[in-house]
């Protein structure tokens, strides 16, 4: 009688013992399960929807990746799960790869398409496209001379305190470059009251580069002190 009630017990721990292995390893296929799908997911995520929520991506699944790895060291028989584990760890790779190239694409076209420094100056002082690299002032004759003149005295007036000593040299070159084109459109007709308005400009426009600059310059001097 005493061994029939040892033999059952030992049954009963057993019982549970296996029950409990069993349940573990249903906790670790959940896990796998899980990471899987959340790798699936993601395939149907938009570029758009990538590239504002990545960082949410990228911490979601380490998590689930983590909790995986963990999951499948506690399997007797993980050779499944760790093969799923690793397909679905390269179709993530493969995804990131793929964003990281759409990334990189759209930051060159952005670079791209915005006008450096140099060319913004030159739009905002003679207008937008009027002027390129090559400093070509063909489009500037006696009609509209003046009011080119005006346009790049204002601007560079209204302007003053931003530019850096740097932008005041860009300006000077391209006052000169202007200058010159002034002496040829002269001799194409240009009325004595337009040279009269732009002389007034011009004198304007030296007072205003000299001090500016210098004090551009001053403040570049005392930044570095500091």
């Amino acid at each position: 009688m005493k061994n029939t009630k040892l033999a059952l017990g030992l049954a009963v721990i057993a019982i549970g013992f296996t029950s409990c292995k069993d349940e573990k390893a249903e906790q670790a296929e959940k896990k796998v399960d899980t990471y899987v799908m959340y790798v699936d997911s993601l395939g149907n995520v938009t570029a758009e929807d990538a590239k504002s929520n990545w960082e949410g991506i990228e911490a979601a699944y380490l998590i689930r990746s983590g909790e995986a790895e963990a999951a499948i060291a506690n399997m007797k028989d993980n050779v499944e799960a760790q093969a799923r584990l690793d397909a679905s760890r390269a179709k993530y790779e493969a995804l990131r790869a793929k964003y990281e190239a759409q990334k990189a694409e759209a930051e060159v076209a952005v670079a791209a398409a915005a006008p450096n420094p140099k060319q913004q100056l030159r739009n905002a002082l003679f207008g937008e496209g009027k002027m390129g690299e090559d400093m070509n002032f063909n489009w500037v004759n006696a009609a509209n001379i003046h009011n080119v003149y005006q346009q790049f005295v204002h601007t560079a007036e209204d302007n003053k305190d931003r530019y850096s000593r740097e932008d005041w040299d860009e300006i000077k070159v391209m006052y000169e470059a202007l200058d010159s084109r002034k002496n040829t459109v002269e001799k194409e007709g240009l009325s004595s009251e337009d040279n009269r308005k732009i002389a007034g400009l011009k004198a304007k426009f030296g007072p205003m580069y000299t001090l500016n600059r210098m004090g551009a310059k001053s403040g570049e001097m005392k930044r570095a002190k500091e």
